[in-house]
């Protein structure tokens, strides 16, 4: 059951009858994009933090920024509760995702694999406190939209695999520094245990579907779209950007692809993926 302040406004727009033919088709278009800004709202928020702070938050301010961007990143967290813009489940997924990617971050910022240029006291090692909440943001938009639009699967995998591929996919993100990298083999896992898999989703009246493999290309695809912002506003760098920003490139799309793939099997180990049926609920 939908328990945030969304339920209401998600019931009053899909009980509107616009005109049938292109206006009905135009209105489910919309109403498709206002739902996946909803469930974008967290991650919406970070970057426009990060975009902001860059631009006009002052030099040389007391607080230093990636320390006001952690404090602001809590505030936002605490109000999405407190407004109850956000149910209690998905702030649960939102703290493992924070912790799994603060692992991640403690890791390769020790092997060069990016760099937080500037200066704050929040912070663990090399890596401000803020930066989990970047991967959270993908952890709370999973979360969201697999309630928002009522997410079920066909010929999805058994559970035990999917998790396992995940388990193997994280400790490659590791131990490629050391042992040959078999992310192509990963890839091609994935490809042969979700080929057939479909996600099957209503925005409005009817259900439809596509491709499972094709949907976290597109999220990943997004997810490189706001790496560039936020290597632009300078909340991290990677090496290439040193002399002066540049965008990031498109290799990186892979990475994202697996870590989204990562981020869906976390989120499914609290939703459990079911068969598409007739009801809402």
């Amino acid at each position: 059951m939908d328990a945030t302040r969304f339920a209401s406004v998600r019931k009053r727009l899909e009980a509107f009858e616009p005109r049938a033919g292109w206006r009905s088709w135009l209105y489910e278009f919309l109403l498709f994009g206002f739902k996946q800004g909803w469930a974008c709202l967290y991650g919406g928020l970070m970057l426009a933090l990060l975009l902001g702070t860059h631009l006009f938050y002052p030099p040389d301010a007391a607080l230093a920024r990636y320390d006001f961007l952690t404090l602001s990143a809590l505030a936002i967290q605490a109000a999405m509760l407190l407004f109850r813009l956000e149910t209690l489940e998905e702030a649960k997924v939102i703290l493992v995702f924070h912790i799994t990617g603060t692992v991640m971050e403690l890791f390769k910022t020790a092997h060069g694999s990016w760099l937080y240029p500037e200066l704050s006291l929040l912070r663990i090692g090399e890596v401000p406190l803020f930066s989990g909440f970047m991967y959270a943001a993908v952890g709370s938009y999973i979360a969201r939209i697999w309630r928002i639009f009522e997410m079920r699967f066909t010929a999805y995998p058994n559970a035990l695999i999917a998790i396992a591929l995940a388990f193997a996919i994280y400790v490659n993100f590791f131990a490629h520094h050391w042992l040959p990298d078999v992310r192509l083999v990963l890839f091609a896992l994935l490809f042969f245990f979700f080929l057939k898999t479909r996600v099957h989703f209503t925005v409005w009246r009817e259900q439809r579907w596509m491709p499972l493999l094709f949907g976290w290309f597109l999220v990943a695809g997004f997810i490189w779209f706001a790496e560039n912002i936020g290597t632009f506003a300078r909340a991290w760098s990677y090496p290439e950007q040193r002399q002066g920003w540049q965008m990031v490139s498109t290799s990186k799309l892979g990475a994202w692809y697996l870590l989204m793939y990562i981020s869906f099997v976390l989120v499914a180990a609290v939703h459990k993926p079911q068969r598409p049926n007739d009801h809402r609920i």
